[in-house]
This record gives structure tokens, C-alpha cells and sequence, in this order.
């Protein structure tokens, strides 16, 4: 807080900047409390109430969410706390700059408008949390590099806890911490390879540890009898699986022909119908195909996936292109999941949780609002790709020590963006939701002092 709301130097620019982010977020508050929910929502609120564990995604979300649930019933506290974090952390990018311009308070304006901003941070969902502790452990971590020699242990400590927290609640959030131990070892490099080096993998041991204690902790004590061990890794399998049949029909089943012929002419007739490069949820529509895949044995479905990718790669590579072209380019949006407003879920849990549902006529608004934009650069990530693509351009000019950390947290976040090549199975605009959030922040950062061109 303190960082966020220091005056600096006074700059009529800067002060105006931090103002506009911090009208910012009561206006997010005042348009989203007590917080938009969607299925993944509840059943978080859920696993935060109950200690029973209800999916086999992360822990922590539904961890974090607990406290805040305690202290008011709800998400209320939880969204102003998420929303917290990644507006105070944009407020403090001043701190970062000898000066600030009038130019970043007018983006700064204009990226408060945006659903990306206005509506998602008042979502409960773990990829704006992901996306939020990220920004603020790599702000505070720019911080750590420019005041670098007076070791600001306090703010590296924070970065630290914030990209561990991000990590357990996105697994491949796990490159943003490696992005980040690369850039804190550069950091380092005139203390000699030796202490670079310490730095860098000592980040990356210190991370570990504590993710293991904190994800021990978070753990919740029961788990749903109904849950099946590895269930997320065969959902991936079934994609790959039925989605290269569907590229290739030629391609014969055969690993899940010998524990189960009967299953493998059912899939092999039916994955091209089946399915659909947009999301995975198609493989449940008829009741036989869906009981068809997860009756087959774990180990036959382990074997058929392997076969797939080493002995007709060209179909592997062909279904995952196709998948994370929606993923990517989300060529039919309202087909996304772009925003989600209101509480929606299960009638059962939100009878037990006994919070207000429906869509009520400001959510409607929301909705409406961010309609608006559909078809527009804005929501779009190959547009914020290559606006973290040009900040990436602009700072390698001037390369001053925050500028290799917002570099690192670019080129982390298009490495983010590009795992979903390999594990994507839904084309949810929320997954990349970090892409925007960094390329925005990003933009931003080089607004408030852009660098000069120079010759070298």
C-alpha cells in the first residue's frame, strides 16, 4: 500500500495515473460486488465450505477463497482483495519511473474500461487470481531489481509468495516463475556467474519448498467419492485421442482394441462426428460415447495416447494446432466463454451455500457492455500478444534494471500462452487471461516513461 500510494516526486502526471487506477477499482468494485460466478465459481465455494474436495483442480484457489468467505459470507471480500492486488500493483508502477506522462493516464483510462478489466476482476474465477498474483510478483520484483543494491529482501520475499501462490493455481503458471528466476539472476550478473547463478536457482528452490508447504496445507482433508484419480490427465487423453481420429480416419485404435474391441469400433465410427476442435465438452454429449471412453482401462487409454503421438505425430500435431487455433485466435467468440455474469451452478450447491442467484439487470448490463466489444481488437489475444511482442521492442532499447523484468514477464506470459499448444482442451477466453492482463500492464509501465531511441 505504501508503495501504491506514494507521491514521489509530485508529478502532476504520475499522481493523476494513480488516481485513475484507484478510480478504477471502485468502479470495478461497484460494478461486480459481490462477484460474478460460474460453475468452477460455486464448486470452489463450495470446496472452501465444506473441506471436501469437489474437482481435482488446485487446491489453493478454494483455499484462499476460505478466509475471505469466513470473515463475510460470500465472494464480496475475496473479489476486492483479488482486485486489490492487481490495481495496487499498477498504481505503483509510478514508483518504477523517474517520471510519468500524461499519455499513460489516458491509456490508463481506456484499460479501466475494458472487460478485461471493468468485469473480470470481479469474477471468481482462478485464472484472473493467477493472473493478478502475477503482476504484482513481477512489479515487486522490478521494484527488488532497481533498488538492487540496498537488497530489498522484503519486496523479493513478496514476489516470491505471489508467484508461488500464481503457480499452485495454474500449474503451467510455473514458467512465469522460472521467466522470473531468469531475470533475477540477469539482476545479479555483475556479483560474478557464481552469485547469478545462486540467485536464480536459489528463487527457484525457495518457490519449491514453499509451494509444497503451502499446497500441503491447502490440501482440503476429504475429496468426493465420486472424483476418479488422474481424471483431468484422461480428459486430455480422450481429446487427443478421439481429435486425431477425427484428422486422420485411417488411424486404427489398437492399444484400446485389446483391452476392449468393442470400444475401439464405437470410437473409431464415432470420434469424427464426435467431435470438436473448440472444447472437449462435445465427447459428453451422447451418453454410450462418453461411458464408452472412461469405462476403457486407465492403462489402455495411456497406451493408445502414446501411440497416437509417436506413431501418427502428423495427426497429434494437426489436432492440437486446430485446438489451440480456438484457443488462440478464438475465432468465434460468444463459442468461449468471454465473460460470465451472475450465479450460475448446480441448484443443489447453491441451495447449501444459500447465495443469491440469477442474472440480475446490472450484471445484464455488464453483459451487454462487454458485447460491445466482441469482434474488436480488444478482446483479442493476438492483439495483447503483439502488444507485449512491442513492449518487449521498446524496452530492449533502454534496458534499464525493471525494464529486463517486464521484458521477463512478457516473454513468460507468451510462453504461458503458448503451453496451451500442447494441454489446451476448451478454447475459454480466461486461459490466455493473463496474456492481456501482462501486455496491458506492460504497455502501461512503457507509457509512463517510454524510452528513447538511441544509437549504439
Amino acid at each position: 500500500m505504501s508503495e501504491a500510494i506514494h507521491t514521489g516526486e509530485g508529478e502532476k502526471a504520475g499522481k493523476a495515473f494513480r488516481i485513475a487506477m484507484f478510480a478504477g477499482l471502485l468502479l470495478t468494485l461497484a460494478a461486480n460486488i459481490p462477484g460474478q460466478m460460474s460453475l468452477d465459481s460455486v464448486v470452489a465455494l463450495t470446496e472452501a465450505r465444506s473441506g471436501v474436495r469437489q474437482t481435482w483442480a488446485p487446491a489453493v484457489s478454494s483455499w484462499i477463497l476460505k478466509p475471505f468467505d469466513h470473515l463475510v459470507a460470500g465472494t464480496g471480500l475475496y473479489v476486492t482483495a483479488s482486485a486489490a492486488i492487481l490495481f495496487l500493483s499498477l498504481m505503483s508502477l509510478t514508483r518504477l519511473r523517474p517520471r510519468a506522462t500524461w499519455g499513460a493516464v489516458a491509456l490508463g483510462a481506456l484499460a479501466v474500461l475494458t472487460p478485461q478489466l471493468l468485469i473480470y476482476q470481479g469474477i471468481v474465477w482462478r485464472d484472473v487470481l493467477f493472473a493478478n498474483l502475477t503482476i504484482a510478483g513481477f512489479v515487486l520484483l522490478a521494484s527488488a531489481a532497481q533498488r538492487w543494491a540496498s537488497r530489498p529482501n522484503l519486496s523479493l520475499v513478496g514476489a516470491l509468495v505471489c508467484l508461488t501462490l500464481a503457480a499452485l493455481a495454474r500449474q503451467n503458471g510455473l514458467i512465469l516463475v522460472v521467466a522470473a528466476a531468469g531475470v533475477l539472476a540477469w539482476t545479479a550478473r555483475a556479483e560474478g556467474w557464481r552469485r547469478s547463478l545462486a540467485w536464480g536457482l536459489g528463487s527457484l528452490a525457495a518457490v519449491a519448498v514453499l509451494a509444497f508447504v503451502i499446497n500441503g496445507i491447502a490440501k482440503p482433508p476429504g475429496a468426493n467419492s465420486k472424483l476418479r484419480q488422474g481424471a483431468e490427465t484422461l480428459i486430455l487423453e480422450h481429446y487427443d485421442i478421439v481429435g486425431a481420429k477425427a484428422h486422420h480416419p485411417k488411424l486404427k485404435l489398437k492399444e484400446i482394441g485389446k483391452a476392449d474391441p468393442a470400444a475401439q469400433a464405437l470410437l473409431e465410427a464415432q470420434s469424427a462426428k464426435m467431435y470438436s476442435a473448440a472444447r472437449v465438452d462435445t465427447l459428453d454429449q451422447d451418453d454410450t460415447f462418453r461411458r464408452t471412453l472412461w469405462h476403457v482401462p486407465d492403462a489402455a487409454m495411456n497406451a493408445q495416447w502414446r501411440r497416437v503421438i509417436l506413431h501418427y505425430p502428423a495427426a497429434y500435431v494437426l489436432q492440437r494446432l486446430d485446438v489451440f487455433k480456438w484457443t488462440f485466435l478464438t475465432p468465434k467468440l460468444e463459442q468461449c466463454l468471454p465473460v460470465t455474469v451472475g450465479v450460475t451452478g448446480p441448484d443443489e450447491m447453491l441451495k447449501d451455500l444459500d447465495i443469491q442467484t440469477g442474472v440480475d439487470p446490472q450484471d445484464q448490463g455488464l453483459a451487454d457492455y462487454a458485447r460491445r466489444f466482441y469482434g474488436t481488437p480488444v478482446f483479442s489475444h493476438l492483439t495483447w500478444a503483439v502488444v507485449a511482442l512491442g513492449v518487449i521492442g521498446l524496452l530492449w532499447q533502454r534496458r534499464d534494471p525493471a525494464d529486463w523484468v517486464f521484458i521477463a514477464l512478457m516473454a513468460g506470459s507468451l510462453a504461458f500462452a503458448a503451453s496451451f499448444l500442447l494441454i489446451s482442451v476448451a478454447c475459454d477466453y480466461r486461459y490466455l487471461y493473463l496474456l492481456d492482463l501482462a501486455a496491458m500492464a506492460g504497455a502501461l509501465y512503457t507509457a509512463l516513461d517510454p524510452p528513447r531511441w538511441r544509437k549504439r
